[in-house]
């Protein structure tokens, strides 16, 4: 997890990371392709149902219809979805966007997975619901996942946090570490 106050730079990076930002110096070299998850799931849903905007993200590879339908199928398996293939975008909650937008990630076999707040507009028992999820599938798949939040509350679910201050490094380690940074820099 990427953590800090506003304005410390974790978005910034976490663009950076995904090349939606051009580094204005030095290189970025992260494995291909990268899943980019926004705060806000409308920014990202495009198509009409759930199963269109999975395999939405699908459309370059030139692949045949059914390894397209079964691309889609796992990776709304691996969220817990399936069920609401065909369901209207507008019909569902936050939390099944969120995870509709971490499928078209896992379609496209994402082994990186960046979130830039997904909690931020969840209510409290979907945050922690949404970040346990995360936690779990990205430990079953194999995935690298960089989580950018400010709540502290999520700091439990990461291997491994890194604290941002005015765009610099301020803790890098294990959670409890970087909790106690947290306290010793009262930002906690």
């Amino acid at each position: 997890m990427l953590l800090g106050t506003n304005g410390s730079g974790k978005s910034t990076l976490l663009r950076l990371l995904a090349g939606l930002l051009d580094a204005p110096q030095g290189k970025i070299h992260l494995q291909r392709p990268v899943g980019f998850v926004f705060q806000n799931p409308d920014h990202q849903l495009v198509m009409p149902t759930v199963g269109a905007d999975v395999a939405f993200g699908l459309v370059d590879e030139d692949l045949a219809y059914d390894a397209v339908r079964r691309r889609v199928d796992d990776a709304l398996t691996m969220v817990n979805l399936l069920h609401l293939r065909r369901r209207p975008i507008y019909a569902l909650s936050g939390g099944q966007k969120q995870r509709v937008a971490i499928a078209g990630a896992l379609a496209q076999q994402c082994r990186v997975l960046l979130f830039d707040e997904p909690t931020a507009l969840l209510d409290p028992d979907s945050q922690l619901e949404l970040v346990s999820q995360v936690r779990d599938l990205v430990k079953r798949q194999g995935i690298t996942a960089l989580w950018v939040t400010h709540r502290l509350m999520e700091l439990d679910y990461c291997d491994r946090a890194v604290l941002l201050e005015q765009g610099r490094v301020a803790a890098d380690g294990a959670p409890h570490q970087v909790r106690q940074a947290l306290q010793n820099l009262h930002l906690a």
